[in-house]
């Protein structure tokens, strides 16, 4: 944590430092060109010619003449004006010869001339010199920040290691097995080699945010005490190009000479994408992979070196990246399941005092689809709500209000609502509660509020308390039917739209277009797969207006599902929508009494 405020740090240094140069660079650039006018100005009113001067030197109206030695420029002033002028001379010796003879004649001329004073050309040649130094000083900034240097944080095998262990991770108990060979291999690599076994030379880590693909990875370092080197995808990539494939050969140059150790690339789709003929940023992107292929492709047999990347797009990554021989396994890092989640909830709990009605058990079957970063901010937040209500332990309201506020935001109880509002949020929440009674799959309702939350008018919430890893199409239907209920009952009930029902439309929306081109659910398209153009194209153009065509019979028919249980259950409709205009909150158990 503090490495990274350090690094942050640095980062915002470098970058005020820069906007100071360049604005002395800008003020230095007007003065100057201030200066160079005047001085032109005052220039064309002084000068005067070389044969102007000899003339007037001939009449005998100069009564002094000034100059520097090693200076061909002379100050003139005149017997009967007060202005000085000042002229260059072709030669300075002919010049002080011509005015020493002029003097034996009788010409009452005063000729000074005066030593050189260094001091008073030193702020001359320094503001001479001060743009080449500002941008020297520029170029200098700009190539550290992009990154010429060294890039990528080690945690070496001494004190600076990864104090992370498999023990601090839970629900991810098939995928520490699998990779405690990779461990054994970094501590022993001689016994498998005796064996003619060969490591894996990549292992991709894919899965949603915060399942803890950094976390495990950090953890292998950290059980085999090896160097560990981490650095993120979109760190290789700049504005210069080329910097990426240097950056890739240099984390390498530096891994070979720490080996055995871990090169760790997070988000590696920043730099692992597909391949595309495009010019600019793309071929940059190309430069990069390319060298970061033959940089796997290079380790010699005796080089102890294992790079784990991880990713949330494994669909975006170039298939060359895939192949074996580079990063040879995929691991699937999953949300956990119930019991995955209760001992990471145990782990994230450790220092917390809870009190005797809360049941991590309780928790961990109400969350189903968290991932560990989300059960950690839960307990997190239950732990500061606690706090601010003076609670001497944490109580279940907390952390239910914590999954409350994680989930859909932070309750907004001093906003001012017009009725008419009220109402309309009222039928909306009362509208999915009603039609989500009547699906067969829909999860058990929880609470309905009509009190806002973040952006949300209001929510319905229900109990996630079963691991799905897949759907059916059934399912998946009554899911639209269930989105599109709070918009039938605001037609219904108010004979008007709001845009309350925006996100609503837009899951529904993205749920069909998924049927329909990635899941095959589709009856007159059939089992294929056109989620990509290519696929797309190859049955011709029309076929974009049947899969639109598709997608806009899905929701139109739950959209007039949800009508018709609406219309066969308006009483009930009614009096879930008076109950929430009179209580805002209303429970489980107070819903389920309407019903009976």
């Amino acid at each position: 944590m503090n490495e990274k405020k350090d690094d942050k740090k640095k980062k915002q240094k470098q970058l005020y430092t820069m906007i100071i140069l360049c604005a002395i660079l800008v003020i230095g650039a007007i003065v100057a060109l201030l200066v160079g006018i005047n001085h032109k100005n005052n220039d064309e009113e002084k000068n005067m010619a070389y044969t102007d001067l000899i003339k007037e030197i001939d009449n005998e109206t100069v009564e002094k003449l000034e100059m520097t030695v090693g200076s061909t420029s002379v100050s003139i002033k005149f017997k009967n004006e007060e202005k000085e002028k000042s002229a260059i001379v072709p030669s300075t010796q002919a010049f002080i010869e011509l005015i020493q003879e002029k003097v034996r004649e009788g010409n009452e001329i005063e000729l000074i001339q005066k030593p050189k004073n260094v001091f008073l050309q030193i702020p001359g040649a320094l503001f001479s010199l001060l743009p080449t130094l500002l941008m020297l000083a520029v170029v200098i900034l700009i190539i550290e920040m992009q990154g010429l240097g060294d890039k990528g944080k080690i945690y070496d095998g001494g004190e600076n290691k990864s104090k992370v262990r498999f023990k601090d991770i839970a629900g991810l108990e098939e995928e520490k097995k699998e990779l405690e060979e990779v461990v054994d291999f970094l501590k022993e690599p001689k016994r498998f080699y005796q064996m003619g076994a060969k490591i894996p030379k990549g292992i991709l880590l894919y899965g949603k945010p915060g399942t803890g693909k950094t976390l495990i990875a950090k953890a292998i370092a950290g059980e085999a005490g090896v160097p560990f080197i981490s650095m993120s995808g979109s760190e290789f990539i700049e504005m210069f190009a080329g910097l990426g494939a240097s950056r890739v050969r240099k984390l390498f140059e530096k891994a070979r000479k720490l080996a055995p150790c871990i090169v760790f690339i997070d988000e590696i789709d920043a730099i692992g994408s597909r391949r595309t003929a495009n010019s600019g940023a793309e071929s940059e992107n190309n430069q990069t992979l390319n060298q970061l292929l033959v940089e796997m492709d290079g380790f010699e047999e005796n080089e102890t070196i294992i790079v784990l990347a991880a990713t949330n797009r494994p669909e975006m990554l170039d298939k060359a990246l895939l192949r074996p021989g580079r990063f040879d396994r995929q691991i699937t890092i999953a949300p956990p399941d119930v019991r995955g989640r209760e001992e990471i909830l145990k782990i994230h709990s450790g220092e917390k005092k809870f009190a005797p009605e809360v049941s991590l058990k309780s928790i961990a079957e109400d969350t189903a689809g968290y991932t560990g970063a989300e059960l950690a901010n839960i307990l997190n937040e239950a732990a500061i709500i606690a706090t601010i209500n003076n609670h001497e332990a944490i109580h279940q309201e907390d952390i239910e209000e914590a999954v409350k506020k994680v989930t859909v935001g932070v309750q907004k109880k001093t906003r001012v609502i017009s009725e008419k509002e009220k109402k309309l949020t009222a039928y909306h929440e009362a509208g999915h509660a009603i039609v989500g009674k009547f699906l067969e799959t829909s999860d058990p309702l929880k609470e309905i509020s009509i009190i806002p939350r973040g952006i949300a008018g209001g929510y319905t919430m229900y109990k996630s308390n079963e691991d799905k890893f897949y759907k059916s199409k059934t399912e998946l239907e009554e899911r639209l039917i269930g989105l599109l209920g709070g918009r039938a009952a605001e037609k219904l009930a108010l004979n008007d739209i709001s845009t309350g029902a925006r996100n609503d439309i837009q899951v529904a929306t993205e749920i069909a277009k998924e049927m329909v081109t990635a899941y095959g659910m589709s009856e007159r398209l059939g089992p294929i797969s056109l989620e990509e153009n290519d696929n797309i194209a190859m049955f011709g153009q029309s076929m974009e207006d049947v899969i639109g065509v598709e997608i806009k019979t899905l929701i139109d028919t739950a959209y007039h599902q949800a009508q018709e249980i609406l219309k066969t259950n308006r009483d009930k409709l009614d009096t879930v929508a008076g109950l929430l205009l009179e209580k805002e909150t209303i429970t489980a158990e107070e819903f389920d009494a309407v019903f009976e």
